[in-house]
Protein backbone atom coordinates (compact mmCIF):
# COMPACT_ATOMS: atom_id res chain seq x y z
CA UNK A 1 0.00 0.00 0.00
CA UNK A 2 1.02 3.71 -0.64
CA UNK A 3 2.27 5.72 1.99
CA UNK A 4 1.89 9.35 2.35
CA UNK A 5 3.18 11.61 5.63
CA UNK A 6 0.81 14.09 6.48
CA UNK A 7 2.29 16.90 9.00
CA UNK A 8 -0.42 19.30 10.48
CA UNK A 9 -0.70 20.67 13.97
CA UNK A 10 -4.48 21.03 13.79
CA UNK A 11 -5.96 18.16 14.49
CA UNK A 12 -8.96 18.61 13.00
CA UNK A 13 -7.54 19.32 9.56
CA UNK A 14 -5.23 16.44 10.11
CA UNK A 15 -7.68 13.95 10.77
CA UNK A 16 -9.79 14.90 8.09
CA UNK A 17 -7.03 14.82 5.74
CA UNK A 18 -6.10 11.56 6.63
CA UNK A 19 -9.64 10.26 7.13
CA UNK A 20 -10.16 11.02 2.68
CA UNK A 21 -6.29 9.53 2.25
CA UNK A 22 -7.14 6.24 3.87
CA UNK A 23 -10.81 5.75 1.99
CA UNK A 24 -8.84 6.54 -0.92
CA UNK A 25 -6.33 3.61 -0.79
CA UNK A 26 -3.72 5.28 1.32
CA UNK A 27 -1.60 4.13 4.35
CA UNK A 28 -0.97 7.28 6.14
CA UNK A 29 1.38 8.51 8.91
CA UNK A 30 0.28 11.21 10.56
CA UNK A 31 2.43 13.78 12.70
CA UNK A 32 1.28 17.08 14.80
CA UNK A 33 4.80 18.16 14.19
CA UNK A 34 7.91 18.47 11.92
CA UNK A 35 10.22 16.45 14.57
CA UNK A 36 6.90 13.69 15.15
CA UNK A 37 7.34 13.75 11.19
CA UNK A 38 10.54 12.86 10.64
CA UNK A 39 10.78 10.63 13.40
CA UNK A 40 7.83 8.66 11.74
CA UNK A 41 9.36 9.17 8.19
CA UNK A 42 12.26 7.58 9.01
CA UNK A 43 11.05 4.34 11.03
CA UNK A 44 8.18 3.82 8.86
CA UNK A 45 9.19 5.72 5.64
CA UNK A 46 9.90 5.55 2.47
CA UNK A 47 6.33 7.51 1.74
CA UNK A 48 5.17 8.27 -2.00
CA UNK A 49 4.14 11.50 -1.04
CA UNK A 50 3.93 14.66 2.11
CA UNK A 51 1.74 16.89 2.69
CA UNK A 52 3.22 19.75 5.14
CA UNK A 53 1.37 22.19 6.84
CA UNK A 54 4.21 25.50 7.13
CA UNK A 55 3.46 26.68 10.65
CA UNK A 56 4.27 24.36 12.56
CA UNK A 57 5.34 24.16 16.65
CA UNK A 58 9.28 24.09 16.61
CA UNK A 59 10.38 23.53 13.34
CA UNK A 60 8.44 24.78 10.28
CA UNK A 61 7.25 23.55 7.35
CA UNK A 62 9.71 25.02 4.65
CA UNK A 63 12.55 23.73 7.04
CA UNK A 64 10.93 19.91 7.10
CA UNK A 65 10.46 20.44 3.65
CA UNK A 66 13.90 21.20 2.89
CA UNK A 67 15.32 18.19 5.44
CA UNK A 68 13.26 15.63 3.63
CA UNK A 69 14.28 17.17 0.26
CA UNK A 70 17.77 16.25 1.23
CA UNK A 71 17.22 12.49 1.91
CA UNK A 72 14.87 11.87 -0.72
CA UNK A 73 14.67 13.45 -4.21
CA UNK A 74 11.77 10.94 -5.06
CA UNK A 75 8.78 11.75 -2.94
CA UNK A 76 6.40 14.20 -3.98
CA UNK A 77 5.98 17.12 -1.37
CA UNK A 78 2.96 19.30 -1.28
CA UNK A 79 2.93 22.29 1.18
CA UNK A 80 -0.14 23.53 2.58
CA UNK A 81 -0.25 27.43 4.64
CA UNK A 82 -2.86 30.11 4.96
CA UNK A 83 -0.64 32.55 3.91
CA UNK A 84 -1.34 33.67 0.51
CA UNK A 85 1.08 35.63 -0.33
CA UNK A 86 3.49 35.03 -3.58
CA UNK A 87 6.85 35.07 -2.01
CA UNK A 88 5.69 32.54 0.46
CA UNK A 89 4.72 30.21 -2.35
CA UNK A 90 7.84 30.82 -4.40
CA UNK A 91 10.08 30.17 -1.08
CA UNK A 92 8.06 26.51 -0.91
CA UNK A 93 8.61 25.87 -4.65
CA UNK A 94 12.24 26.44 -4.27
CA UNK A 95 13.31 24.52 -1.78
CA UNK A 96 12.14 21.84 -3.02
CA UNK A 97 8.13 21.46 -3.06
CA UNK A 98 6.60 20.14 -6.03
CA UNK A 99 3.38 22.21 -5.10
CA UNK A 100 1.71 24.41 -2.80
CA UNK A 101 -2.03 25.07 -1.59
CA UNK A 102 -3.28 28.00 0.31
CA UNK A 103 -5.86 27.08 2.66
CA UNK A 104 -8.86 27.00 2.88
CA UNK A 105 -8.76 24.24 0.36
CA UNK A 106 -10.79 21.15 -1.28
CA UNK A 107 -9.68 18.07 0.50
CA UNK A 108 -10.81 16.54 -3.20
CA UNK A 109 -8.39 19.06 -4.85
CA UNK A 110 -5.98 18.11 -2.57
CA UNK A 111 -5.98 14.04 -3.29
CA UNK A 112 -6.30 14.41 -6.81
CA UNK A 113 -2.66 16.54 -6.68
CA UNK A 114 -1.07 14.15 -4.29
CA UNK A 115 -2.49 11.27 -7.04
CA UNK A 116 -0.71 13.37 -9.78
CA UNK A 117 2.13 13.68 -8.46
CA UNK A 118 2.52 9.78 -7.83
CA UNK A 119 2.06 9.17 -11.34
CA UNK A 120 4.17 11.90 -12.75
CA UNK A 121 7.46 9.71 -10.39
CA UNK A 122 5.84 6.46 -11.71
CA UNK A 123 5.42 7.33 -15.05
CA UNK A 124 8.87 9.11 -15.31
CA UNK A 125 10.74 5.57 -13.95
CA UNK A 126 12.48 3.82 -17.05
CA UNK A 127 10.80 0.68 -18.05
CA UNK A 128 13.88 -0.51 -19.97
CA UNK A 129 17.16 -1.78 -18.02
CA UNK A 130 19.28 -1.21 -20.96
CA UNK A 131 21.56 1.26 -20.06
CA UNK A 132 21.83 3.20 -23.75
CA UNK A 133 18.32 3.19 -23.88
CA UNK A 134 18.37 4.57 -20.45
CA UNK A 135 20.51 7.49 -21.02
CA UNK A 136 19.73 10.93 -23.32
CA UNK A 137 22.57 12.53 -24.38
CA UNK A 138 22.31 16.81 -25.12
CA UNK A 139 25.96 17.89 -26.02
CA UNK A 140 27.89 18.03 -22.51
CA UNK A 141 25.16 16.71 -20.77
CA UNK A 142 24.27 13.01 -20.50
CA UNK A 143 20.70 12.49 -18.44
CA UNK A 144 20.53 8.65 -17.20
CA UNK A 145 17.13 7.83 -16.92
CA UNK A 146 17.87 4.57 -14.83
CA UNK A 147 19.27 6.11 -11.46
CA UNK A 148 17.93 9.40 -12.34
CA UNK A 149 21.15 11.40 -12.17
CA UNK A 150 21.80 14.48 -15.09
CA UNK A 151 25.65 14.25 -15.71
CA UNK A 152 27.84 17.78 -17.01
CA UNK A 153 30.45 16.75 -18.51
CA UNK A 154 31.08 13.46 -16.09
CA UNK A 155 29.92 15.27 -13.10
CA UNK A 156 26.66 14.34 -11.35
CA UNK A 157 23.85 16.68 -10.36
CA UNK A 158 21.09 15.54 -8.25
CA UNK A 159 17.80 16.55 -9.51
CA UNK A 160 14.04 16.31 -8.23
CA UNK A 161 11.64 14.30 -10.03
CA UNK A 162 10.04 17.47 -10.91
CA UNK A 163 13.51 19.06 -12.28
CA UNK A 164 14.08 15.65 -14.05
CA UNK A 165 11.41 15.81 -16.05
CA UNK A 166 11.71 18.96 -17.63
CA UNK A 167 15.28 18.15 -18.33
CA UNK A 168 13.82 14.27 -20.16
CA UNK A 169 11.41 16.96 -21.56
CA UNK A 170 14.04 19.51 -22.71
CA UNK A 171 16.31 16.75 -24.12
CA UNK A 172 13.61 15.44 -26.02
CA UNK A 173 12.67 18.80 -27.64
CA UNK A 174 16.03 20.51 -28.07
CA UNK A 175 16.82 23.82 -29.70
CA UNK A 176 12.42 24.14 -29.45
CA UNK A 177 10.47 27.33 -27.75
CA UNK A 178 8.48 25.48 -25.35
CA UNK A 179 5.54 27.16 -24.06
CA UNK A 180 5.08 27.51 -20.24
CA UNK A 181 1.58 25.48 -20.88
CA UNK A 182 3.22 22.60 -22.44
CA UNK A 183 5.70 22.31 -20.00
CA UNK A 184 3.25 22.43 -16.92
CA UNK A 185 1.03 19.75 -19.05
CA UNK A 186 4.04 17.83 -20.29
CA UNK A 187 5.14 17.55 -16.78
CA UNK A 188 2.23 17.77 -14.13
CA UNK A 189 -0.49 16.90 -16.07
CA UNK A 190 -3.26 18.33 -18.21
CA UNK A 191 -5.50 18.19 -15.06
CA UNK A 192 -3.13 20.16 -13.01
CA UNK A 193 -4.92 23.03 -11.00
CA UNK A 194 -1.96 25.19 -10.21
CA UNK A 195 -0.50 28.40 -11.48
CA UNK A 196 2.07 28.37 -14.37
CA UNK A 197 4.45 30.01 -12.24
CA UNK A 198 5.31 26.84 -11.10
CA UNK A 199 7.30 26.65 -14.18
CA UNK A 200 9.46 29.74 -13.66
CA UNK A 201 10.40 28.19 -9.89
CA UNK A 202 11.44 25.33 -11.01
CA UNK A 203 13.12 26.51 -14.26
CA UNK A 204 15.35 28.83 -11.68
CA UNK A 205 16.22 26.33 -9.86
CA UNK A 206 17.58 24.17 -12.25
CA UNK A 207 19.53 26.97 -13.13
CA UNK A 208 21.22 27.39 -10.13
CA UNK A 209 22.34 23.26 -10.36
CA UNK A 210 23.47 23.26 -14.10
CA UNK A 211 24.43 26.65 -15.38
CA UNK A 212 28.03 28.39 -15.09
CA UNK A 213 26.18 31.19 -14.69
CA UNK A 214 22.37 31.33 -13.65
CA UNK A 215 21.80 34.80 -14.11
CA UNK A 216 23.43 34.66 -17.58
CA UNK A 217 22.29 31.18 -18.57
CA UNK A 218 23.58 29.20 -21.88
CA UNK A 219 21.31 26.44 -21.82
CA UNK A 220 17.83 26.85 -20.58
CA UNK A 221 17.55 30.23 -22.53
CA UNK A 222 14.04 32.33 -21.69
CA UNK A 223 11.88 33.06 -24.61
CA UNK A 224 10.37 36.30 -23.68
CA UNK A 225 6.48 35.86 -23.78
CA UNK A 226 6.47 32.60 -24.23
CA UNK A 227 8.64 30.01 -22.15
CA UNK A 228 12.12 28.55 -22.49
CA UNK A 229 13.96 26.71 -24.83
CA UNK A 230 17.02 24.42 -24.46
CA UNK A 231 20.20 25.21 -25.85
CA UNK A 232 22.88 22.66 -25.10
Amino acid sequence: MRKVLVVEDESSIRELIALNLRMAGWEVLEAESAERGLQRLAAEGPCAAAVLDVMLPGMNGFSLCETIRRDDDNIGIIILSAKGLEEDKIRGLSIGADDYMTKPFSVSELLARIEALCRRVNRSRPQSADEGESRLVSGQFVLDQKSRILYKSGRPIDLTQVEFQIMELFFQNPGTALVREKILEGVWGPSYYGDVKIVDVNIRRLRMKIEDAPSSPEHILTVWGYGYRWNA
